[in-house]
């Protein structure tokens, strides 16, 4: 196969890939002691890289440019740092790839090349992000062809398209399949070359589901005029604004026959585009940048938090890295945790207390956390930090956080704001916020009154004396030192012990920050009078962070919704491990451009308005919604099972995660041996109390008698989020990546309950 159009023109005159197609020996580094020599090359299409050992053999790998998430430059690895004294940082770069694959940390043999090479990647990359729908999908079909052309003759053979099939999840009828082959193989030679192969694809997957929905609105049996395009966005889609201009955006935009734009008009091969497109998803794209007011006090947000960020397996034995902080901060975390304890020479080291996980040194995460704290927002980022450091040591940790970050480090409250609320995201833009523990409050730190030496309980929150919440060890709690300088770095999130909410109430001070495993939070939230009201109360005004119970070593997570429904804002999970609450967080936090901030339903904010999860009936405005999706169609499901012959039985879950009343599952049939274009037409409906808190999650399983149902694929967003009408879901894998073309089909309703 070729490249695509787009890169065919890009290649003319780019010298950085013209030296990418003749290719380079580079070292591929995996530690300080391996370091091999690889050719790498980058193939005709342009998609994918090539490489392979200088050795004889002719084992080779190749990976595709679509599955690169970013380029860094230097040394930016901790495997690149371990050897920065062999290699000058401009010879070196490493490819982050998506998902949980690991990096590959590269060192060219010069600084041109390695320039060249980091200039035509990001090209690449940039090139695929702009490619239109139709070209992703004819790269698509043309990946799946490579694959199958065993012989490389460029052409298949019908039992070559047939293993194809196969792979591509189809179980077809061989008559229907053959039908179609001779019908596409236009050259009659019993073989489909390149355009042909697309053909058959494109009569493979005719959808009839979408026709079915044209045909209604269409006059002619063959086109939309705008004004048919007008009636479909209003009656179907629930549009409002002005349609006329949207109808014709959209002809503008999507439709590929030039004679039908000339006629103000859309076919089905257009309505199809469209339907596919971003502005035909589930997901409303006004929704996506940032539109929440950001100028409201902290404690009136969720953020995107994490747990344990520094490993990136499980507790006991896991490896901790660098690397979890800047995943995590490029997946939008805005609240990261620093367990630090004493280190050899001085210097503090980050690492779970008390197991076999690796330690890293505090100074590099701080590094990190300042070079990627403001990559995807602009948002402040929490360090929450757990002090098990002698007094030295959190004077070393002050001297990092002070001179790695820099004028990134609050160290003081904002000018001309008032000492009796927490300051707004927008007025922290840019900023990194300590959490620790803290010797007096705001008040006296103002008048400059704080004493030198004050003594205070540091490990309040150390997660491994968490586990005598029932009573299996009493770790003795050493009253321990807090050097000044370390208290000097908390301003706004200073960590108390939380005792009730009554004391709260009457003693607590805006800029305290209590933290609480899940099961304590849970025993506060049934102890709270009236259960979940007070709970709320107190996360009006005041920042709670939650996080996963000690006996979680295998990183599991709980779900997050029932602590969102309180209203805690630092609702920490395990980023590293995949599920539903990662899910759901991520799900949460994919509106308001991703920023990791997300504004709380306003009346969880005001003081005066009293809202209880658990009796969503009685709060103000109180209007119920029923929610009806009809589940239509499914398009190539990815296969879950690797082996030969296997095709998926799908059925959808629709889950809504809300209020207590508000929790329900419901499940289409399953469909048998058809991942490739499953239709269903089952209707779900729900009834959704407090539709501000809901969120709607999509799971796509395997259907098994014998056994646990294998997942597919999922899709998770706000219900706020929701477009209606009819959309496309598309599909993330179980780390929340994108499987394309993997989607959902579905119709969306919301009405009032009379």
């Amino acid at each position: 196969m070729e490249a695509p159009e787009s890169l065919r023109l890009l290649l003319n005159g780019d010298d950085n890939l013209q030296s990418m197609l003749v290719g380079a020996v580079m070292r591929k580094i995996k530690s300080r002691t391996w370091k091999k020599q690889r050719y790498f090359k980058l193939q005709e299409d342009c998609m994918t890289i090539w490489y392979k050992s200088k050795k004889a053999g002719n084992t080779h790998s190749t990976f595709s440019v679509g599955d690169v998430e970013a380029i860094r430059e230097g040394h930016q690895s901790e495997v690149l740092l371990s050897i920065a004294d062999e290699f000058p940082a401009d010879r070196c770069f490493t490819l982050v790839f998506r998902g949980r694959r690991g990096n590959l940390d590269l060192v060219a043999e010069s600084a041109e090349e390695a320039q060249s090479w980091i200039k035509g990647m990001k090209k690449l990359i940039e090139n695929l992000e702009n490619m239109g729908e139709r070209e992703k999908l004819d790269q698509w079909i043309g990946d799946w062809f490579k694959k199958a052309d065993k012989n490389n003759d460029g052409r298949m053979n019908f039992k070559e398209v047939q293993d194809l099939l196969k792979m591509m999840n189809v179980d077809m009828n061989e008559h229907h399949a053959h039908r179609l082959f001779t019908m596409a193989d236009k050259s009659q030679s019993g073989a489909l070359e390149d355009d042909e192969f697309v053909l058959f694809y494109k009569m493979l997957t005719q959808r009839e589901d979408v026709l079915r929905v044209f045909q209604v609105y269409t006059a002619d049996g063959q086109k939309l005029s705008q004004s048919d395009l007008e009636d479909f966005l209003r009656e179907e889609q629930l549009e409002g604004g002005d349609i006329q201009q949207h109808a014709k955006q959209l002809i503008e935009r999507y439709e590929p026959s030039d004679t039908a734009k000339a006629l103000n008009a859309m076919t089905f091969d257009g309505f199809l585009m469209y339907l596919g497109s971003a502005e035909g998803s589930i997901f409303n794209p006004q929704r996506r940048g940032i539109f929440q007011d950001m100028g409201q006090p902290l404690s009136h947000y969720f953020i995107s938090s994490s747990h344990n960020t520094y490993l990136m397996e499980d507790q006991l034995r896991g490896q901790s890295s660098v690397e979890g902080y800047i995943r995590a901060l490029n997946r939008g975390c805005r609240c990261v945790e620093v367990d630090c304890w004493d280190g050899a020479n001085g210097e503090p080291i980050v690492y779970h207390g008390h197991t076999l996980t690796s330690k890293i040194l505090f100074k590099d995460v701080v590094t990190a956390v300042g070079n990627y704290a403001f990559k995807v927002s602009e948002y402040p980022v929490i360090l929450s930090i757990e002090n098990h450091c002698n007094v030295e040591q959190q004077r070393v940790m002050a001297q990092h956080l002070n001179h790695i970050l820099g004028d990134k480090l609050l160290k003081s409250t904002l000018d001309g704001k008032a000492l009796n609320g927490l300051p707004s995201p927008e007025d922290l833009k840019g900023k990194i916020l300590v959490k620790a523990k803290k010797m007096g409050g705001l008040e006296e730190a103002f008048n400059g009154m704080v004493e030198d030496s004050l003594t205070g309980e540091v490990s309040d929150e150390d997660e491994a004396a968490e586990i005598d919440e029932d009573n299996l060890h009493r770790e003795s709690k050493s009253k321990q030192r807090l050097s000044k300088e370390l208290s000097d770095c908390v301003v706004y999130c200073k960590s108390v012990h939380f005792s009730s909410f009554k004391h709260s109430r009457i003693h607590s001070k805006f800029y305290e920050v209590a933290s609480f495993t899940e099961s304590k939070a849970r025993k506060h939230l049934r102890e709270a009078g009236e259960s979940g009201a007070e709970f709320v109360h107190h996360n009006s005004r005041q920042l709670t962070r939650v996080y996963p119970t000690g006996f979680r070593t295998d990183s599991s997570n709980f779900n997050p919704q029932e602590m969102w429904n309180a209203g805690c804002q630092i609702v920490a999970l395990n980023f590293q491990t995949a599920g539903e609450g990662m899910d759901l967080n991520d799900g949460l936090f994919s509106q308001n451009g991703r920023c990791g901030y997300a504004l709380k339903p306003d009346f969880m904010t005001e003081t005066e308005k009293r809202f209880d999860p658990e009796t969503p009936q009685q709060r103000d405005n109180y209007q119920p919604i029923i929610l009806t999706i009809q589940v239509i169609s499914g398009q190539q499901l990815p296969k879950v099972n690797i082996k030969e012959g296997s095709i998926v039985d799908p059925l959808v879950r629709v889950e809504i995660h809300g209020v207590p009343m508000d929790q329900a599952k419901q499940e289409t049939r399953y469909i048998e041996n058809n991942g490739f274009n499953p239709v269903w037409y089952d209707t779900l409906r729900f009834t959704i109390h407090t539709p501000e808190l809901a969120m709607v999650r999509f799971v796509v399983e395997d259907y098994d008698k014998t056994s646990k149902n294998d997942f597919v694929g999922q899709y998770t967003l706000p219900l706020s989020c929701m477009q209606q009408g009819y959309r496309h879901i598309h599909l993330l894998s179980k780390d929340g990546t994108s499987i394309p073309p993997s989607s959902l089909f579905v119709h969306v309703r919301f009405t009032e309950l009379e």
